[in-house]
C-alpha cells in the first residue's frame, strides 16, 4: 500500500519538472516580477501553455520594436528643404531687374518682345480655331512660276496669301488670253488695294521661320454667313435692306469707291456718295477709311453668289436745297468744275450747291477742277440746281 501512494508523488514531481523546462524554454528574456511562478500548489488548470505563449511572445515582439530603431524618413525631406532654401538663396542674390519707370502712375509698358510673342499667339490660335484676324495689305507679289501672292503685314509678321484665296468669286476654265486678261484685272484690283484692311484665316505656319500662310476668303465666307443668312430667333438678319453699317474702304477711283461690307464687296458710284456733285472721289475718300453705308439691296441666293447694293449719301441729310436758297438769279458765285460731259459743265459752287453751265464766255475751254465765275440765270428746285453760265475761267487745273 504505502508504495501505491509514492507513484502519483513521482508523478506529480514529473509534471512539475516539465512545466519548469517549457517555462524556461519560452521566456529566453527577463521576466517581469508579476509573471513568476507562484508558490502555491499548481492547479490542473495551470496545463494550458497556449495562453502564456502567445501572450509572452506578443510582449517580447513589442519589446524588440522598441528596441530597433525608428526609420527616419525627414532625411530626404531636409534635402527638399535645403534645396529650395539654396534656391531662394541663389534668387536673393541675382539682381533683380528694376521695373520701367512710366510717365503716368500705375502704367503698363510692353517691350517688343512681349508684342511679338503675344502676336505670334494671336497666328496661332487662329490656325487652330480659324480665328479671323485683321492685317493690312501690304504686297502684291510674283513668283518664279508666274503665281501672284498676296502680303499681308499684322503685327511685324509676314502673312502669305494665294491669288485664288484673295477672292471669293474668281473666274473659273479660263485658258490662253482669256485667263492672262483676268489675272491682269486681279493684279490690278489688288495694286489699287494697297493699304487696306482685311480680314483672313490662317491656314498654315512654320514654327522655325515663323512663316504664315492664309486665306480671305474663308473669313469672308464665315463672315457672310453669320451676318447675312444667319437668322436670329426672331427670323430677322443681321444685315437686311435699309440698314445702315460700317464699311471699309479697299480701293477708290476717280468715280467710284470700293468697300466691304462685312465680307461682300460693293462698288459705290460717285453720284451716290455725297448728295453735292464728286469730281474726284480721292479728294475726299482713301484707302483705309471706315464709312457709314446703308443697305439699298441684298441678294442671298448662295453663299458665294450673295451680292449688295449700297450708298453713302443716303446716310447724310440732304442740303442742296438749303444751300440753293443762297443763289440769287443774275448773282455771281464762283465755283469748281467737277465734270464735263456732252458739253455740259457740272460746277460746284463755294457755297454748297450744285450748279450746271451750257456756255463759257471764256475763250478758253473749262476742264474739270478748274476755278470759274458762274453767273445764275435760272433756279431748278426740281432737280437742285442751279442754272447759268460760266463767265471766265479764274484758275486752270493743268
Amino acid at each position: 500500500m504505502p508504495k501505491k501512494k509514492e507513484e502519483p508523488e513521482v508523478a506529480a514531481a514529473v509534471e512539475t519538472t516539465e512545466s519548469a523546462a517549457e517555462v524556461t524554454d519560452i521566456e529566453p528574456v527577463p521576466v517581469e516580477p508579476a509573471a513568476e511562478v507562484s508558490a502555491e500548489p499548481i492547479e490542473p488548470a495551470a496545463e494550458e501553455p497556449p495562453k502564456p505563449k502567445r501572450t509572452r511572445k506578443k510582449k517580447t515582439d513589442a519589446v524588440d520594436e522598441e528596441a530597433l530603431p525608428e526609420p527616419q524618413p525627414a532625411a530626404p525631406k531636409e534635402t527638399a528643404a535645403k534645396k529650395k532654401e539654396t534656391a531662394a538663396a541663389d534668387r536673393q542674390n541675382k539682381p533683380k531687374a528694376d521695373p520701367i519707370l512710366t510717365l503716368e502712375v500705375g502704367g503698363e509698358v510692353t517691350t517688343e518682345t512681349h508684342e511679338m510673342d503675344a502676336a505670334w499667339h494671336e497666328i496661332l490660335t487662329s490656325n487652330r480655331s480659324h480665328r479671323i484676324l485683321t492685317g493690312m495689305l501690304g504686297g502684291v507679289e510674283e513668283t518664279e512660276a508666274g503665281k501672284t501672292l498676296a502680303v499681308v503685314d499684322y503685327k511685324g509678321f509676314r502673312v502669305v496669301i494665294p491669288l485664288k484665296e484673295m477672292l471669293v468669286k474668281l473666274e473659273k476654265n479660263l485658258k490662253g488670253t482669256e485667263y492672262t486678261e483676268m489675272i491682269r484685272r486681279q493684279n490690278k484690283l489688288l495694286s489699287n488695294m494697297l493699304g487696306c484692311e482685311i480680314d483672313f484665316i490662317v491656314k498654315g505656319v512654320d514654327q522655325k521661320t515663323r512663316t504664315v500662310v492664309a486665306s480671305r476668303k474663308e473669313a469672308m465666307l464665315k463672315k457672310r454667313q453669320v451676318f447675312y443668312m444667319n437668322q436670329d430667333t426672331s427670323g430677322a438678319y443681321r444685315i437686311y435692306e435699309g440698314r445702315t453699317v460700317q464699311a471699309r474702304v479697299i480701293a477708290v477711283a476717280e468715280k467710284a469707291v470700293r468697300i466691304e461690307a462685312f465680307g461682300v464687296e460693293c462698288s459705290i458710284m460717285a453720284r451716290d456718295l455725297s448728295w453735292d456733285w464728286i469730281g474726284d472721289a480721292n479728294d475726299r475718300f482713301s484707302v483705309g477709311d471706315q464709312i457709314l453705308v446703308r443697305i439699298l439691296e441684298v441678294n442671298r441666293d448662295s453663299l458665294e453668289e450673295l451680292s449688295i447694293r449700297a450708298d453713302v449719301k443716303s446716310v447724310s441729310e440732304n442740303t442742296n436745297r438749303t444751300y440753293l436758297k443762297q443763289c440769287r438769279v443774275q448773282s455771281k458765285y464762283a465755283g469748281k468744275v467737277t465734270d464735263v460731259h456732252k458739253g455740259v459743265v457740272y460746277v460746284r459752287l463755294n457755297n454748297g450747291a450744285n450748279a450746271i453751265a451750257h456756255t463759257c464766255l471764256d475763250r478758253r475751254t473749262p476742264g474739270k477742277k478748274d476755278d470759274v465765275s458762274f453767273a445764275v440765270t435760272h433756279i431748278d428746285e426740281d432737280r437742285g440746281v442751279a442754272v447759268g453760265i460760266i463767265t471766265r475761267i479764274i484758275k486752270q487745273h493743268l
